[in-house]
């Protein structure tokens, strides 16, 4: 009759996933990533011409263009704030680091929502046709869209997909601290150097920074 043991078989630590120190650093280095890359894409993109169409002007035709800058201001901002977010996440801690988090997460989902909104917007191409033929009633004709406005809101989700790493990794992320002024190591001082007596600069010195000239 053979014999049953209790001893459980030893399990392989691999067989447990990554651990939250390496979950952190990955999720870390996607986050800088896609944060970083998301707001150069959006100001890129906003550079570029997002529309155009044309005027009538004198029984022709008037070519009008615009940009994503000139059609809306609220990605690049965005944007801006964005990255000023991820930057600033490593500066907060606790409830600080969420709230900044949250913030990287809103202003990428409001890139996107902007962006997108854009590409309908015909303001900006109207108000060039009112001043190209001089009447304010004039709008644009044959309107037409590049691909631009949709590079932004892919960068705008680059943003969205840090804020949202932010949000459930950031705990784990180092951040700014003062622990080379606060690491409680003593402070090396520098010793007192003599004064000489018989120079009195020396004296007036020692006793502008509250030193006694005359002691040992």
């Amino acid at each position: 009759m053979g014999y049953v043991t209790a001893v459980p078989h030893p399990r392989s630590d691999r067989s447990e996933g990554p651990g939250p120190d390496r979950a952190g650093r990955r999720s870390l280095a996607v986050a800088l990533l896609s944060g970083a890359l998301g707001a150069a894409v959006v100001l890129l993109a906003t550079r570029r011409g997002w529309s155009g169409g044309t005027a009538t002007v004198a029984g022709g035709e008037f070519p009008l263009s615009a940009t994503g800058s000139d059609v809306t201001g609220v990605p690049a901002a965005l944007a801006i704030v964005g990255l000023a977010s991820l930057v600033a996440v490593f500066a907060v801690r606790k409830a600080g680091r969420f709230l900044v988090a949250g913030l990287l997460a809103l202003s990428g989902a409001g890139t996107m929502a902007s962006a997108l909104l854009g590409v309908s917007d015909s303001s900006a191409l109207d108000e060039q046709a009112a001043e190209t033929t001089g009447d304010t009633a004039a709008t644009v004709d044959t309107m037409t869209h590049t691909g631009w406005p949709y590079v932004a809101a892919a960068g705008g989700l680059l943003l969205l997909v840090a804020g949202l790493l932010a949000l459930r990794y950031g705990r784990l992320w180092p951040a700014m601290s003062g622990r080379y002024e606060r690491d409680g190591a003593p402070r090396v001082r520098r010793g007192r150097t003599p004064v000489d007596p018989d120079r009195p600069e020396e004296i007036w010195k020692a006793l502008d920074r509250g030193e006694d000239p005359t002691g040992a």
